[in-house]
C-alpha cells in the first residue's frame, strides 16, 4: 500500500471521528431550544439525556462483537448510515416522545462511529505508531467539540433546525463515502465470545482498575468546571455567566480544555509510542488529579498574582478568571498525556490476542467507564448540596490520583517495576 493510500484511509477515519463529535455537540447545543419548544416535564427533560446514554450503553456489546466477528468496515458503514438517518429523523421530530426515541438512535449511532472507527484506527496502525494515530483521531473529535457549539448555534439562530441537520447529513455522507472508498476490508475474524478472554486478561484488568476510578474524576471535573464558572457566588461558584456577556466567558473556559487537549494529543501520542505508554497513563492521570485539586483555589491564586479584573467585550470579572482558564487548559494537557496512551494499550491487547479483537477491547474500555460516568453527577450534586462545590473538585482530584496510584500498584505487582517504562 502506498503512503498516499495509507494517509487517505486514516483521513477518512478522522473525518468520521469529526462527524461523530460534531453531531453529539450539536444536539447538546440545541437541547435547550428543544426544551423550550416542547415544554416537557422535568422527568421528560431527564429522558432527553437518558435516551442518549441508554442507546450508547445498549449498543456497546453487540457492536463490539460484530466488529470483531465480521468486517469492521461494514459495521462502520452501517453505523454511519444509521447516523445519517438519525439526523434526518431529528429534522422531523414533532414532540418529546419522538425526540427521546431519536436520541436513543443517536446514542447507538455514536457508539458505532466512535467504537468501530477507533478500533479500525488501532488495527490499521503499526504498533509503533498506534498511539499517534489514535491521538490524531481524538484531536479530530475534539476539534468538532471546539467549533461545533458555535457553528450549530449560529446556523440555528439564522436558518433553523432543518439547515443544521442538512449540514450534518452532508457531513456523514462525506464520511460514509470516504470509508467506502479508502478504508480496506477487515479480514480478521474472531469467533466465540471475545469479551470472555479479555475479561481475565492481566493487562486489561490493570487498565480497568485505573479507568473505573478515573471515570469518576473526569466526569466530576468536566461537568463542574462550567458550573463553577457560571453559578452565582452565593452557591459556591464564580458567577461569570451573570457578570459577563451571556455565557461567553463560560464558553471560553470550557474551550480551553478542549483546545489544549486537541493540540497536544497527536504529539503526546507519538511520544508514548516511543517511550512507553504506561508511564504516560500514570503521569497524565496523576497530573489531572493534582490540577483538579487546585481549581477551588483559583480566586486565591488570582488575588495573589494580581490578575486583571477588567477585560474587553465582557467587562469586569473576578481575578479568578485567568487562573481558572489556565487550570482548565492544563487539565486538557494532562488528559492528552493519558488518553492516546490508554487507548493504544487497549488496542494492543485486542490486536495481540488470538481469541479477542480490538473492537471487544475497546468495548470493555467503554463498559468500565459507564458506572463512574453515571454515578459521578449524582455524587457531585450531593457534594454541592452538602459540604460545598469545592469538594466536587477535591473528590474528583483525589479519584484521579487514586487511579494513578492504583495503576502503578497493579502494574508493578503483576509485571514488575520495569513495566512502567517498557509496557
Amino acid at each position: 500500500m502506498s503512503d498516499t493510500d495509507r494517509r487517505l484511509q486514516f483521513l477518512a477515519l478522522y473525518v468520521t471521528r469529526f462527524a461523530g463529535g460534531f453531531g453529539l455537540v450539536t444536539l447538546a447545543t440545541l437541547l435547550p431550544d428543544y426544551i423550550n419548544l416542547f415544554q416537557p416535564s422535568d422527568f421528560v427533560v431527564g429522558l432527553f439525556t437518558a435516551g442518549l446514554t441508554l442507546g450508547q450503553a445498549a449498543a456497546i456489546v453487540p457492536l463490539a462483537w460484530a466488529g470483531d466477528r465480521y468486517d469492521k468496515r461494514l459495521v462502520l458503514l452501517g453505523s454511519l448510515a444509521l447516523s445519517l438517518l438519525t439526523y434526518v429523523a431529528f429534522a422531523l421530530v414533532d414532540g418529546s416522545f419522538s425526540f427521546v426515541l431519536v436520541r436513543g438512535l443517536q446514542g447507538a449511532a455514536i457508539t458505532g462511529t466512535s467504537l468501530i472507527a477507533l478500533s479500525t484506527v488501532g488495527e490499521l496502525s503499526p504498533t509503533t505508531e498506534r498511539a499517534n494515530h489514535i491521538g490524531k483521531a481524538n484531536a479530530a473529535r475534539l476539534a468538532a467539540g471546539v467549533g461545533g457549539p458555535i457553528a450549530a448555534g449560529a446556523i440555528y439562530s439564522v436558518y433553523g433546525f432543518e439547515v443544521v441537520y442538512a449540514i450534518l447529513v452532508a457531513l456523514f455522507a462525506l464520511a460514509f463515502l470516504g470509508v467506502a472508498l479508502f478504508v480496506p476490508r477487515d479480514e480478521t475474524r474472531i469467533h466465540g465470545a471475545p469479551f470472555t478472554g479479555l475479561a481475565f486478561n492481566d493487562r486489561i484488568l490493570t487498565l480497568t482498575g485505573f479507568r473505573a476510578q478515573y471515570a469518576v474524576a473526569v466526569t466530576l471535573v468536566r461537568t463542574w468546571v462550567p458550573i463553577y464558572a457560571g453559578v452565582e457566588v452565593a452557591r459556591g461558584g464564580l458567577g461569570y455567566s451573570t457578570l459577563a456577556a451571556g455565557g461567553l466567558v463560560v464558553g471560553v473556559v470550557i474551550a480551553a480544555e478542549k483546545v489544549t487537549n486537541m493540540l497536544a494529543q497527536p504529539y503526546t501520542g507519538r511520544l508514548s509510542d516511543r517511550f512507553g505508554r504506561s508511564v504516560f497513563v500514570f503521569a497524565g492521570g496523576g497530573a489531572y488529579g493534582l490540577v483538579a485539586l487546585c481549581v477551588p483555589f483559583s480566586p486565591a491564586i488570582g488575588a495573589a498574582l494580581g490578575a486583571p479584573v477588567a477585560f474587553p467585550v465582557v467587562g469586569a470579572l473576578s481575578p479568578a478568571f485567568l487562573p481558572l482558564l489556565a487550570l482548565n487548559g492544563l487539565l486538557g494537557v494532562a488528559d492528552a498525556f493519558r488518553e492516546p496512551a490508554s487507548m493504544a494499550l487497549f488496542a494492543d491487547e485486542g490486536a495481540d490476542s488470538d481469541s479477542s479483537g480490538v473492537a471487544s477491547s475497546f468495548g470493555i474500555r467503554e463498559i468500565v467507564w459507564r458506572p463512574g460516568s453515571v454515578g459521578a453527577p449524582i455524587l457531585g450534586g450531593l457534594l454541592m448540596a452538602g459540604p460545598g462545590m469545592a469538594w466536587v473538585f477535591f473528590v474528583g482530584g483525589a479519584a484521579a490520583v487514586s487511579a494513578a496510584v492504583t495503576f502503578v500498584g497493579l502494574l508493578t505487582r503483576t509485571f514488575g517495576r520495569q513495566a512502567l517504562t517498557s509496557w
